[in-house]
């Protein structure tokens, strides 16, 4: 049975949700990447791309993500094509993956940026990485490049960090450096492994 022992791991653009799952995985905690699996989705799906949106999206038989994002986040109507595509793909791949993982059980991670907005999965527990709205939009700047005003555009076509942060069932905080941070996943792994008597 699929997400039994699941926890949905979310958060805002540049919130760190990326990093946070990497430290989780070095602490010894299994992790399903929804973007890893959209990614590679995607790209074998690079045709569907190209007839739909233009063979400018495509090199070599793969999507040019920042470019097609560039799209996705100006232009309603191709974002829900995408989406109506893609989604169901990703559902059914994390749905397999999530089946092999409880087998185990002990709880889990799936890395899902959209949790919250798309509501499409039944998880009942969730871990959102958290920063300020400030922060997050700092950190979006400087790692992708992008002006403030692109930056916002993306930022606001998800849910508020703070509505996430009051519907999770924890949170970790990233407000501060790596070190804060590596603390902070450290508490939560040893929580896990209290409630879960492991």
């Amino acid at each position: 049975m699929a997400y039994e022992y699941a926890i949905a791991l979310t958060g805002g653009i540049a919130t760190g949700k990326s990093t946070v799952a990497s430290l989780m995985a070095l602490g010894g905690v299994r992790v399903i990447d929804a973007d890893t699996i959209s990614h590679k989705l995607l790209d074998q799906h690079s045709s569907w791309v190209e007839d739909e949106f233009g063979a400018e999206f495509v090199s070599n038989s793969k999507v040019l993500r920042k470019k097609l994002g560039s799209l996705i986040f100006s232009n309603a109507d191709a974002k829900t094509k995408l989406e109506q595509f893609l989604h169901p793909l990703i559902r059914k791949e994390i749905e397999l993956q999530s089946s092999a993982q409880d087998r185990f059980k002990f709880p889990y991670l799936i890395d899902i940026p959209l949790f919250f907005e798309n509501n499409s999965y039944p998880i009942d527990r969730s871990v959102v990485v958290y920063t300020s709205t400030k922060t997050q939009l700092e950190r979006f700047m400087r790692r992708d490049g992008f002006t403030e005003e692109e930056s916002l555009r993306r930022i606001n076509s998800q849910m508020k960090i703070d509505e996430k942060r009051e519907l999770s069932t924890w949170v970790i905080d990233n407000n501060q450096d790596l070190k804060h941070l590596q603390n902070e996943c450290e508490v939560f792994i040893d929580k896990l492994k209290s409630i879960y008597k492991r």
